[in-house]
């Protein structure tokens, strides 16, 4: 699905309550510059099964009391199982999703930092972190950019 197919699934399937779908359709552009530094249109997440996404907490080797919550994101079901040892466990569960979706999501996930997308096949060197506060910072310069006034809240992200 490409990205504007994307984006206009996330608009669709937004609450009917007359402001969602405008706000998702305003910080598209955000969503979509994003998507496009990334080389998949979707992305595997690994999830319980409670449809929790899988956090993993990464310390700082210089500074262990340094840490962060990322969610990884793979290319393919394959590399799960080459470069994650969950991918054997039976409570956890791969599931596909479009990258603007994975994008959306990450606004609103208070614990989590960043998310950590592979995006070479095969293999887990190539890796590119998208942090939930830069994505928060540009949501919120694209909404001052095209905010009519009165219209958008400057602090929905």
């Amino acid at each position: 699905m490409d990205l504007e197919a994307q984006i206009q699934l996330l608009i669709d399937n937004a609450p009917k309550d007359g402001i969602t779908p405008k706000l998702v359709a305003a910080i598209a552009p955000a969503l979509s510059a994003i998507a496009q530094k990334l080389g998949h249109p979707q992305y595997y997440i690994l999830q319980n099964l409670d449809e929790n996404w899988i956090l993993t907490t990464l310390s700082n080797r210089g500074n262990p009391p340094v840490e962060k919550q990322v969610i990884y994101a793979f290319p393919t079901i394959q590399d799960i199982s080459t470069s994650y040892s969950a991918g054997f466990d039976p409570q956890v569960i791969a599931a596909p999703m479009p990258v603007t979706h994975i994008l959306f999501q990450l606004l609103a996930l208070e614990p989590v930092d960043s998310i950590v997308f592979f995006d070479t096949d095969g293999t887990n060197t190539q890796e590119i972190e998208i942090k939930r506060s830069d994505l928060q910072s540009l949501v919120q310069q694209v909404l001052q950019q095209n905010r009519p006034k009165g219209q958008v809240p400057p602090d929905i992200a």
